[in-house]
């Protein structure tokens, strides 16, 4: 009896300090804020296949999708031009045996691939070629397509358009969106936009994104080869008027101004900052939203020295396009080509005062920031063109986007 008297205040005093550190926890639990987990990005990567073809080699552990480049609207179907593109095409698509979470895509279009005008127009040519979309993702296996129309509506490099073609892309991106479901594979539906406002006044854009996944928003070639002026091609940052305010790229456009007003074009300089804001004020999903990289360069000649070449004037182009690798190996390691940092574009380019050549490109840095820009805003992801652009060394574009993508 007497144990027994001594163990119950014991007891007693053992809940009692029980009860105070369970309710301790608990409130300790309840004032802890909560963790915010990151949503993974969409890594994407357009691929042309090389001469020397070896889809085994490719690094596919970097990416989410991988988009197999072109087939084309042919005969008012989805084809491929020759035989040998639906073997590559196979052989790519095996890849999934050693890398299962790979998505691979097929793209249809590209600059200056015509036929999708025409192919869309009426209810009896979309089901066609809805029809052979359906039968060739079914036959080679694929998780996905990307349609790849430049442009809606705008006769860009020569290519059918007509103004009933904004109506008839949304009635596409439907038909297909709904056909592509009925395969056993699910599937991914992107399309390829421009990074340029006027672009979307000629879609229906929040009518087409109720079908898609994904809008891979071309924030690239926002200068073209062919542009008076030297610029930045494919930059992040948000330029101002007032940041090329002096230059021969603002002088040029100042004296153009109620020109380019009356084709309701602005002055805006081009960035993926600036369409990704326009596109997310237009009331965009920014989760559907994946910017773009550019595995590629865009060089001017007879560039003068002022301002290291940024927004001069040109004699032309020197190269029309130089592939990355051609640049990490031929360029950045010339001491005639000295790097500079554009801080407000947040973008790299070269220039050789010695032969007044300048080269606009996405450099290792710079695909970096884009990524994390996408992670920021919490986008779909980032994408690029085109894998076989790249560098085969260990510290390639793809990987510097990658590791950012995962971090």
């Amino acid at each position: 009896m007497q144990s027994n008297r001594f163990i119950s205040p014991l007891l007693i005093l053992l809940m009692v300090m029980t009860t105070i550190s369970c309710k301790t926890q608990q409130k300790e639990q309840e004032t802890e804020p909560e963790k915010e987990t990151a949503e993974p990005i969409v890594v994407m990567g357009y691929y042309v296949p090389e001469k020397n073809y070896q889809p085994e080699n490719l690094p596919l552990d970097q990416l989410t999708h991988i988009i197999y480049s072109f087939t084309n609207v042919i005969d008012g179907e989805m084809k491929f031009r020759n035989e040998e593109s639906g073997q590559k095409l196979r052989q790519l698509v095996a890849q999934r045996e050693t890398n299962p979470h790979i998505k691979v895509m097929i793209a249809c279009g590209g600059w200056g691939a015509d036929g999708f005008s025409d192919m869309a127009h009426t209810a009896e040519n979309r089901k066609k070629f809805v029809e052979s979309a359906v039968a060739f993702n079914r036959e080679y296996d694929l998780d996905g397509l990307d349609i790849d129309w430049e442009y809606p509506a705008i006769p860009a490099a020569g290519t059918g358009a007509r103004p009933e073609d904004k109506q008839n892309f949304t009635l596409l991106m439907k038909e297909l969106r709904g056909a592509l479901d009925t395969l056993e594979r699910d599937q991914t539906l992107t399309f390829a936009s421009a990074g340029w406002k006027p672009y979307y006044k000629n879609v229906e854009l929040l009518e087409v994104m109720q079908h898609v996944d994904y809008m891979n928003v071309m924030t690239y070639d926002q200068v073209g080869s062919s542009s008076p002026f030297t610029g930045h091609h494919t930059p992040l940052g948000l330029i101002s008027e007032e940041d090329v305010k002096g230059t021969f790229a603002w002088e040029y456009m100042d004296e153009r101004r109620e020109r380019f007003a009356e084709r309701g074009i602005t002055l805006d300089p081009r960035s993926a900052e600036r369409i990704v804001e326009y596109c997310l004020e237009q009331g965009v999903k920014p989760e559907q939203l994946v910017i773009g990289s550019a595995f590629y360069g865009r060089a001017w000649k007879g560039v003068p020295p002022t301002n290291n070449g940024l927004y001069q004037s040109n004699t032309g182009a020197h190269i029309g396009w130089s592939a990355y690798h051609q640049i990490r190996n031929e360029f950045e390691p010339n001491a005639d080509y000295q790097r500079h940092w554009d801080s407000i574009a947040k973008a790299p380019y070269l220039y050789n005062a010695q032969d007044s050549i300048f080269i606009s490109y996405d450099d290792t840095v710079s695909v970096r920031l884009k990524t994390e820009y996408a992670k920021q805003k919490k986008l779909g992801g980032i994408m690029f063109w085109q894998l076989g652009n790249d560098t085969k060394d260990p510290n390639s574009l793809l990987k510097a986007m990658y590791d950012a993508s995962i971090k």
